[in-house]
């Protein structure tokens, strides 16, 4: 039996309507879920299970925002430096920023 990845005809259009491009991966390559299903699955590790149990939706909403504030924003990242990830996306995007300018400015020999 030929395994066959179908996507909904209606969600594409949607995101075609939203000016977004569906993400949908090769036949047998799990790069294009693995960010997302890991994230998730710290999500419920370090908040959803052990904080329970969840009375309101309200409650789990807040928790995820507040979770979501502390990963991308305080939590130190082993492998960028124990800085957050904002901090070094802002590093990133600074030196960009300063390496354009250069290239800008580099006056070409004649």
């Amino acid at each position: 039996m030929e395994l066959t990845q179908y996507t909904s005809i209606a969600f594409t259009e949607r995101l075609a309507a939203a000016g977004a491009a569906p993400s949908v991966g090769s036949v047998g390559d799990a790069y294009d879920n693995a960010l997302a299903e890991t994230v998730i699955g710290l999500f419920k590790t370090e908040l959803i299970k052990p904080c329970g149990p969840w009375r309101t939706v309200e409650q789990v909403e807040i928790a995820t925002l507040e979770w979501v504030d502390w990963f991308n924003h305080r939590r130190l990242f082993h492998e960028l430096g124990r800085i957050p990830p904002t901090e070094y996306e802002k590093h990133h995007y600074l030196q960009t920023e300063s390496d354009r300018q250069v290239d800008t400015h580099t006056i070409e020999p004649a």
